[in-house]
């Protein structure tokens, strides 16, 4: 029975057919068992608050009946058919309807294929092959996101390097790296690499870090004025910060998005989007041969992960689900300023009610290189005692959910200061 046996028996097992012991995502000595709402047991049977929620998918909570049901209803008429279906095209209308970019809709079925798309697309629309991109800026698996994603061996910019073995030399040189953040540093690029760029593509709000005031805005205005493509990454922000998008909170459009995650809430589905220029590069009667972007995917808009996806979507549209979101947000944040301000211990809370972490630090953080100023000796204290506490948690972000109540809110600010006290 796939139930029985310790998480050691069974990370024992995993380490003779898994490289590392894991599937490479979270902490591979941990075995989930289940989760319900805003709750997950580990194989051994200890509870936790969950802000993982598997990597932020799942912002209506674990199993949520709503789509239980819908999900339910599709399976008895078939999990995938390698075809159109009514469902995935209902939800491409939903998602054009939302997010402001998206005139058309393909989709795909992991977010750093989206990603890879959208930096495909931009390449054939502008017939430019570089691609510039912020350094720490995460966009999934591709060689080209691979580059100075998180470098421990910092070069000058744009320099980039390889986070990955395997990458082919020649990639580097098709990519201009800057730092997020930075108007004078980027402007400085553009000015460069103008007539070679096709895209900038980044995260709105990068990993954790907000952009400052009118960074957004400078990056459209400029890509405008050159005619370089710009790339919203918002597999992580898009139905998360709101229901548009960052792009929506924030009022900037971007020519091209990439989403994932809740649209197809907890199932595997993403898609890029955007202008309908550009997206048709993916019609062959529009660009013709030589203008045709291929693209497919066995599972691309499977009826199961768009139901799954409309129903959450219908649920997030509902009043007062963004405005519990943050005050849900907002008060985690709070509670953790609190209690690392109670013991005197240096650190900022870093993000936005909807996605935050916390680092040990004694000034703002605006780029990936300010991160790693960051105490991390504290932060792994710090996370260590949380997990102790019943909160389970990624190393580098905090997502909250809507399935979180006053208990569960109540107990995290309580393991908030248990782990600011073993700072002291």
């Amino acid at each position: 029975m796939h139930n029985i046996g310790s998480q050691e028996d069974w990370f024992s097992r995993a380490k003779k057919v898994l490289p590392a012991g894991g599937f490479g995502n979270f902490d591979h000595h941990m075995i989930m068992k289940e989760a319900r709402g805003s709750h997950i047991w580990d194989q051994d049977g200890n509870k936790y608050i969950d802000y993982l929620i598997g990597s932020g998918p799942m912002l209506l909570g674990h199993g949520h009946p709503e789509v239980l049901d819908a999900v339910s209803e599709q399976l008895s008429k078939g999990m995938t058919f390698f075809a159109n279906n009514t469902a995935g095209i209902e939800l491409a209308e939903e998602i054009k309807n939302a997010v402001p970019c998206a005139e058309y809709v393909r989709y795909v079925t992991s977010g750093g294929e989206a990603d890879m798309y959208a930096i495909r697309l931009a390449r054939a629309f502008t017939g430019r092959q570089k691609i510039l991109k912020f350094e720490g800026g995460y966009h999934g698996m591709s060689a080209e996101a691979q580059m100075s994603l998180a470098p421990s061996r910092l070069q000058n910019f744009p320099m980039a390097v390889p986070d990955s073995a395997g990458i082919p030399s020649s990639v580097r040189d098709e990519m201009v790296i800057s730092q997020f953040n930075d108007f004078d540093l980027t402007a400085g690029l553009l000015d460069e690499y103008e007539q070679e760029l096709a895209a900038i593509i980044l995260e709105p709000l990068q990993r954790i870090i907000p952009p400052d005031e009118g960074f957004l805005k400078f990056l459209r205005d400029e890509c405008t004025k050159r005619n370089i493509i710009l790339i919203f990454d918002e597999i992580v922000t898009g139905f998360r910060f709101a229901y548009g998008g960052a792009q929506s909170l924030y009022g900037v459009t971007p020519d091209l998005c990439s989403l994932g995650k809740i649209i197809g809430g907890g199932f595997p589905l993403a898609a890029v989007a955007g202008k309908a220029d550009i997206m048709a590069h993916f019609d062959k009667q529009k660009v013709g041969q030589e203008g045709f972007l291929m693209q497919l995917g066995t599972l691309s808009g499977n009826p199961v992960a768009a139901v799954a996806g409309l129903k959450t979507m219908e649920i997030l549209r509902r009043e007062g689900s963004y405005e519990k979101l943050r005050s849900i947000g907002s008060t985690l944040m709070d509670g953790a300023k609190a209690a690392l301000n109670d013991v005197g211990v240096a650190h900022r809370v870093v993000g936005d009610p909807a996605l935050f972490d916390i680092l040990f630090i004694d000034r703002d953080v605006k780029n990936y290189r300010d991160t790693l100023s960051a105490d991390q000796k504290k932060s792994i204290t710090f996370n260590k005692v949380l997990r102790e506490k019943g909160i389970f948690k990624a190393g580098a972000k905090l997502y909250p959910c809507l399935a979180l109540d006053e208990q569960d809110l109540e107990q995290t600010i309580l393991a908030f200061r248990d782990g600011a006290i073993a700072l002291q």
